[in-house]
């Protein structure tokens, strides 16, 4: 009978479970140790998000149409009051300003509800950003880098600002 002793199962036992270590480790590529890029958060729409308004409103998908010249613009967003009183919202794109009144556990949409924000003197043509100060409380409010685009989208393009001046939203 041949009968192998402990000594001589052990380095095979060891090789073995190196081997299927490696395997392991081989097969899972670099998404073993590299950072998923699905984790990251990220507007997922054309315009950007803005949280840090010094206040309870938050501003979603903020973008602004603008004129191919890049003179006039609209700026479109909603803008969503998570508090349970109703919120002022004060908003600054290149020297032109908005205040805004966002009811109570609501929101309102530039674009959309309202009228969005004319921007006369805008100075950005599409596919630039320009700065959006949006201040909803008396917090630290963070400037936001806004795209620009044009009418080319359909859904964009009844937002593109005409020769005459909008009404204001209020």
């Amino acid at each position: 009978m041949n009968s192998r002793s402990a000594a001589s199962i052990a380095p095979r036992l060891i090789a073995a479970i190196a081997l299927g270590s490696a395997l392991a480790l081989g097969t899972t590529g670099c998404t073993f140790i590299t950072h998923q890029a699905t984790t990251n958060p990220y507007s997922a729409s054309d315009g950007v998000n803005i949280d840090e308004t010094g206040g309870s409103v938050v501003a979603r998908n903020v973008f602004v149409v603008a004129t191919e010249d890049g003179e006039v613009g609209n700026l479109v967003g909603a803008f969503i009051n998570g508090s349970s009183k109703t919120s002022t919202v004060d908003i600054d794109v290149a020297g032109e300003q908005l205040t805004l009144r966002v009811p109570s556990e609501d929101r309102v949409s530039l674009g959309a509800d309202k009228m969005p924000l004319r921007v006369e003197n805008l100075g950005a043509k599409p596919g630039a950003t320009v700065e959006v100060l949006i201040v909803a409380g008396d917090g630290e409010a963070v400037p936001a880098q806004v795209p620009v685009l044009d009418g080319s989208l359909p859904q964009y393009a009844d937002l593109v600002p005409s020769a005459a001046p909008l009404d204001s939203a209020s």
